[in-house]
């Protein structure tokens, strides 16, 4: 049976296993999909070990990510401008290649809910690694406007900076958020803040006249940051569960070569929060 596993510290609250048993089912593969925490310091053996004793893929979460990164022989386009790897194949040549399925599984989740995205007005809270994996998917959909905003601004000038050739894309900060006037179709928390049970720190009228809020966070219930979107006014607020799915779904694809039908997981993995 071939084995694939997530690695991460921690990881044991992971819903990875949960969500590939699911799409092994579904699809009729007989797989192994279990989870690993490596030492914070010990990744890159980790991997190369259970390469070594038959498996046959991987995916990667915090804090590894960029190490996945480093540790390919060969990256997709996705992997190279995000800088970090989710997934990990490992090539009958003894090769791994990586690639990053978070962009893709997240332009799923917001095409599946009827997102506002084609010459749409965008706001992308944050300039970490999860917003670094989901611009070039986001201006793929050519939005009128990208606009990053992070607490600390060089960070989002930067990565505006390097993605400025596949679109309209720039680095807003909250005093520049304070003036708007014109507002935002589309407005994405990409931070961690909810998981802490803060908001970013970003005006409230950005939510004027705003149709769709996403945080990737997710919970058992409305995330801060959701909660206080609908509390402006916005109807439609989600969590980043579809995201997980969908960004595992697309591992899954890749290393069986099988397409998938996310909802039936997604509102099964939902019942488990």
């Amino acid at each position: 049976m071939d084995k694939y596993v997530v690695f991460g510290n921690p990881i044991s609250h992971s819903k990875s296993p949960l969500i590939h048993g699911l799409l092994a089912e579904q699809t009729d593969q007989k797989i192994e999909y279990t989870y690993i925490e490596a030492d914070v310091n010990g990744f890159t053996k980790a991997v190369l070990e259970f390469r070594k004793n038959g498996g046959k893929g991987c995916n990667v979460t915090s804090p590894f990510k960029d190490e996945a990164y480093n540790l390919a022989d060969h990256k997709t386009e996705g992997a190279l401008l995000a800088e970090a790897a989710n997934t990990l194949i490992f090539n009958d040549d003894g090769t791994i290649s990586a690639e990053t399925t978070d962009g893709a599984g997240f332009l799923l989740d917001l095409k599946n809910n009827n997102a506002p995205l084609t010459n749409k007005r965008i706001l992308l809270i944050g300039a970490g690694g999860a917003a670094r994996g989901v611009i070039k998917p986001l201006l793929d959909t050519k939005p009128e406007l990208l606009s990053i905003c992070n607490r600390t601004v060089s960070k989002a000038e930067q990565l505006a900076q390097r993605f400025t050739e596949f679109g309209n894309i720039n680095a807003v900060s909250a005093a520049d958020l304070e003036k708007l006037t014109q507002p935002y179709d589309l407005i994405i928390n990409s931070t961690s803040a909810s998981l802490h049970g803060e908001l970013p720190p970003v005006p409230v009228n950005i939510f004027n006249k705003c149709e769709f809020v996403y945080d990737m966070a997710y919970s058992n219930e409305p995330t801060i940051f959701i909660n206080w979107a609908k509390e402006q006014g916005v109807k439609q607020a989600i969590d980043g569960l579809g995201m997980l799915v969908g960004q595992a779904a697309e591992s899954f694809e890749i290393w069986r070569n099988v397409k998938t039908n996310i909802p039936p997981i997604l509102d099964a993995v939902r019942k488990t929060l």
